[in-house]
């Protein structure tokens, strides 16, 4: 978001509406899925029980479109708040003939527009990028109220990592430390997200039951699989967050040109290696 834009209107940290953006969710979307070893990798695939699903903030629509090609039997609706990224979506959709992918545009952070018991999974992957601190709450209330008894709420989130750059570090940190001044994250001290620390606080308070998790690491290195798509979201994600981090005091423009340089030739360096940790946490709605 325009840091200066309404809360009511978006609370996305990039811009919804921007091609740059889409491209660079597109990226990651496949980068994450990668990551995590496939589109549901805790159930070992197997989702036979599985009918209806939904996707919180769905962007472009990529994860959407892979578990609708994936699982033919599976209905999947997709939303989010960008028109852009919903006609986008709907297009690609189209063309491809999957006829079990929907999308609409929808705000996440209000009352979701669906029956109660209308679904039998609800996905969300890296929300924290639009959800304040104080929307959780409310957020997960309404997934588990469309969700059938006994259906998954399931949530996957990052908390960054680290690389042997300094430079790529002090991004990151930047990074933390806007969405600290905004009120999304649960870091004490915003030096990291802190969403991981707050997950199943947050699914146990909602309601949710048998709630378990497992853990996942990405490595961007010359050489590895997804090290070009690795490095385009590092250089993307910060070129695009520049002038948000410059207004709201955290860097200036000379340091950040200064950073951002060094960070682009580090990860050119034949001795790169970057981390990234995130966490898929998975509760059931009480049957």
């Amino acid at each position: 978001m325009p840091i200066d834009q309404p809360q009511e209107e978006s609370t996305y940290v990039m811009d919804a509406e921007s091609a740059t953006e889409m491209a660079r969710l597109l990226n990651q979307d496949r980068l994450m899925t990668q990551g995590m070893g496939g589109l549901f990798v805790e159930r070992a695939d197997d989702l036979s029980d599985i009918h209806d699903v939904l996707d919180i903030g769905c962007g472009p629509g990529g994860w959407v479109q892979d578990v609708a090609f994936t699982y033919p039997h599976i209905n999947v609706t997709g939303i989010d708040i960008s028109k852009q990224m919903i006609d986008y979506a709907s297009a690609y959709a189209r063309v491809q003939h999957l006829k079990n992918a929907s999308f609409r545009v929808m705000d996440a952070l209000k009352p979701l527009d669906f029956p109660d018991n209308s679904f039998d999974l609800v996905n969300a992957r890296f929300i924290v990028g639009f959800t304040p601190k104080t929307s959780w709450p409310a957020l997960l209330q309404e997934c588990k109220r469309i969700l059938r008894p006994g259906g998954i709420f399931r949530l996957t989130e990052s908390e960054g990592g680290f690389s042997t750059s300094q430079a790529c570090n002090d991004l990151s940190i930047w990074l933390f430390m806007l969405l600290k001044r905004i009120g999304f994250t649960f870091s004490p001290d915003g030096r990291s997200i802190g969403i991981m620390l707050a997950m199943r606080r947050l699914l146990r308070e909602a309601g949710f039951e048998n709630i378990q998790k497992m853990a996942h690491v990405t490595e961007t290195a010359p050489g590895l699989e997804g090290y070009s798509m690795g490095v385009n979201n590092i250089k993307v994600t910060f070129q695009t967050l520049m002038p948000t981090l410059v207004k709201m005091g955290i860097t200036t423009p000379e340091e950040f040109e200064r950073v951002y340089d060094t960070a682009l030739r580090d990860v050119l360096a034949d001795d790169f290696c970057a981390l990234g940790f995130f966490v898929t946490m998975w509760g059931q709605k009480p049957a």
